[in-house]
């Protein structure tokens, strides 16, 4: 009878690693299938030169670049804002904060991740671009800024969760030789302990990238549906995602080039964080330092 269970339990294994393959393939193959069907009519060149993004409009241009700095700005601004005060939270927890507080305050900061984004992204439309049109006032009412800021509000659990674990997990041997030589905590934490655990502190960093360059009902709220080739923050971009949320709910013609876009915008979008993810295993596999 143990033999039989533990022959179910090696099948359901199996056969949930296998559906998640299928449909990851799945994805892949519809993605591929309707973004050559996209090219064939449209110069794969043009594409990627062209500067403007029209493909709804009478006189059509189909330049992925408008969409893409804005998919680069908003995610450069989320960032900014999640790189400096994730690492500081992840080097407080780590090398400062009391074992009981950093059990409780952990928890409590990745519950970040957990709020619909959709909250995320109103908040960001109601209640950080009015804030901030105190201190500029040419500041649209949607623009990649508010969006941006909040996004990397939304992201900081990623960089401060897994910086944190990096540095956590650097021996203690480390720190104590660091503090014979006569080292302050402050200097071991970022001569010593920083250093060592930089992998896991570049990878944390990648994936925190991904999730933004990812992210679709903030920027589909709060930065706008006006593609331009543009990197000022103030004024009203569109990103990939939040276009793909556009015409999806849109009246576009299901078959039709105009629809095959989304298709085209969302594998661009899919090899761009496949190759980030890429980058951040193979950091971590070439880099990572064992100690024993």
């Amino acid at each position: 009878m143990r033999k039989i269970k533990e022959l179910v339990i090696e099948k359901s294994l199996l056969a949930s690693a296998l559906i998640t393959i299928a449909v990851t393939v799945g994805i892949i193959l519809v993605l591929a299938i309707e973004a050559v069907s996209f090219f064939s009519e449209v110069s794969i060149i043009d594409f990627f030169t062209d500067t403007q993004w029209t493909p709804l409009f009478t006189k059509k241009h189909y330049g992925i670049l408008p969409l893409l700095s804005g998919t680069l700005l908003t995610s450069f601004i989320a960032i900014s804002v999640a790189l400096p005060i994730g690492l500081s939270i992840s080097i407080y927890l780590s090398e400062y904060a009391p074992k009981s507080f950093r059990k409780t305050i952990k928890p409590l900061l990745e519950l970040l991740a957990a709020v619909p984004t959709v909250v995320y992204g109103f908040f960001a439309l109601i209640v950080v671009t009015p804030f901030l049109q105190q201190f500029i006032p040419s500041l649209s009412g949607f623009n990649s800024l508010s969006a941006g800021i909040v996004m990397g509000i939304m992201i900081i659990p990623f960089v401060s969760s897994i910086s944190e674990d990096a540095l956590h997990a650097v021996p203690k041997a480390l720190r104590e030789a660091s503090y014979g030589m006569g080292a302050t905590k402050l200097q071991t934490a970022f001569k010593v302990v920083v250093p060592a655990a930089s992998s896991g502190i570049i990878v944390s960093i990648i994936l925190a990238i991904s999730r933004a360059i990812g992210e679709t009902m903030i920027v589909a709220i709060a930065a706008g549906q006006q593609p331009r080739l543009t990197f000022d923050p103030t004024v009203p971009v569109e990103t990939i995602t939040a276009y793909i949320v556009q015409v999806s709910l849109g009246d576009v013609q299901h078959g039709s080039i105009e629809y095959r876009t989304i298709f085209a915008a969302g594998i661009t979008l899919f090899v761009f964080t496949f190759l980030l993810n890429t980058l951040s295993y193979s950091i971590r596999k070439k880099y990572q330092e064992k100690y024993e």
